[in-house]
């Protein structure tokens, strides 16, 4: 009989939740915050081979680097990683609800749109990470968590590519070969279209009750992933939507590159199967706002406060690409800061400029005051998210706000206009 501890750390601890070959789950008290967590202690690396404990620190370096980094409704939280002697262990979020893996047999499926709004809150999620800079790499059933009936919770980030870490990666052959892209297994370098893939794999399995490979073992499996297409999915559950069919091919494409580009294009399409998921399409939860915003430059110098003062009194807007944004002449009273996506500056018909994230525009109607008109027309690119402050709004905000907001104006304004200034000696040329 194995002895439980009865505290580790800081936390008392309740139960066992599970164990494997490298870690043990508590769940434990964490009574100074007062909640309930999950302790995962590594086990000691005595009897491995040198390789073999070489993978197992990264795994534990690898997902405590994952303390405090992803704060999004749907990903499990990490709150601490912590080394006592030989002691090392990490403290997550506590869910309840157990894994999608439960729900992926052919005697216990889930409705459709239930598991369309699962896959699709996993998509924003993963969406969200991948702009932090991580990349899964093991996305199944089994790492999705279930925090209520239809909420879910995206775990397990110890084999995930995170840039700019200050720890050696884990390289190679990473992740669950059921899963696996065809270029995780040619151990290329992983891509937002690898996750795309595992996710396609997971929704497969979601509505058909099984995975769409079926093999003895690891190496037949491989094959089959590399080699052949998986049992079409009306065949296994014909009453499934054709459009989920496809979207479910579409992720799952051998070619990585007739995959879709990027996460935002899978939630659309699984949104627009169903009228009731377009509610949740551009619902951004305010965490996820304010990171976005303090990864541009615009807001480098706010304060946290004051960033949360712009949040609380602006608008938060989607639009589609080559859509007008400002017209030329226009009365204007509003200014925009784009968060993510491009935009061009037309006027008199010409190009004058393309803008990215962190760029703003429409400031000089609202520096110029009432009846001010639009001195140029602006168009998105792409897809493009908006943060819109109205000139009423920005007046409502505290001094050292609207102060950081001027500064920032007057900023842009000599950018500017040193970049018309190079564009006219160019031209004179």
């Amino acid at each position: 009989m194995i002895n439980r501890p009865t505290r580790i750390g800081k936390y008392d601890i309740i139960s066992e939740l599970g164990r494997g070959a490298t870690a043990v789950v508590y769940l434990g008290e964490d009574q100074f915050n007062d909640r309930k967590v999950a302790i995962k202690v590594a086990l000691g690396v005595e009897g491995m081979g040198e390789d073999e404990a070489r993978r197992f620190e990264k795994l534990f370096l690898n997902e405590a680097a994952m303390v405090g980094k992803l704060s999004h409704p749907n990903i499990v939280g990490v709150f601490d990683a912590v080394v006592e002697g030989e002691m090392r262990y990490i403290v997550m979020e506590y869910v309840s609800g157990g894994s999608l893996k439960k729900f992926c047999t052919e005697t216990n499926l889930l409705p459709v749109r239930q598991a369309v709004l699962i896959i699709f809150k996993a998509c924003r999620a993963l969406d969200y990470a991948f702009q932090n800079g991580v990349i899964h790499r093991d996305i199944k059933s089994a790492n999705i968590l279930l925090s209520d009936r239809d909420d879910i919770k995206i775990s397990d980030f110890g084999t995930a590519q995170i840039s700019q870490s200050e720890h050696t990666q884990i390289d190679g052959f990473v992740g669950s070969p059921a899963y696996m892209a065809p270029e995780q297994i040619n151990e290329e370098a992983p891509s937002v279209q690898t996750d795309i893939y595992s996710l396609g794999v997971t929704m497969y399995e979601l509505l058909a009750g099984r995975l769409p490979f079926q093999a003895a073992n690891s190496v037949a499996m491989i094959n089959k992933i590399l080699t052949e297409e998986p049992t079409p999915l009306k065949a296994i559950r014909p009453d499934i939507p054709e459009k989920l069919v496809e979207i479910v091919e579409k992720a799952m494409a051998k070619d990585s590159a007739k995959r879709y580009p990027a996460w935002y294009a899978m939630a659309r399409d699984l949104a627009d199967t169903f009228p009731q998921l377009e509610r949740y399409s551009f619902e951004i939860s305010s965490a996820e706002k304010f990171n976005a915003l303090r990864k541009l430059d615009f807001f480098r110098d706010f304060r946290d406060s004051e960033l949360w003062e712009v949040l609380r009194g602006a608008i938060w807007e989607n639009h589609s690409r080559e859509q007008s944004l400002l017209l030329e002449g226009d009365i204007g009273h509003a200014f925009f800061i784009i968060v993510a996506g491009q935009v061009k500056v037309i006027k008199d018909g010409k190009l004058l400029n393309v803008l990215k994230d962190g760029d703003c525009f429409g400031e000089m109607a609202y520096l110029s005051g009432d009846k001010a008109r639009r001195t140029a027309s602006i168009i998105s690119v792409s897809e493009v998210q908006l943060l819109k402050i109205q000139d009423v709004q920005l007046e409502q905000l505290s001094d050292a706000c609207q102060l950081r907001f001027n500064r920032q104006f007057l900023k842009t304004l000599i950018e500017r206009l040193a970049w018309t200034s190079n564009v006219l000696a160019q031209v004179k040329k």
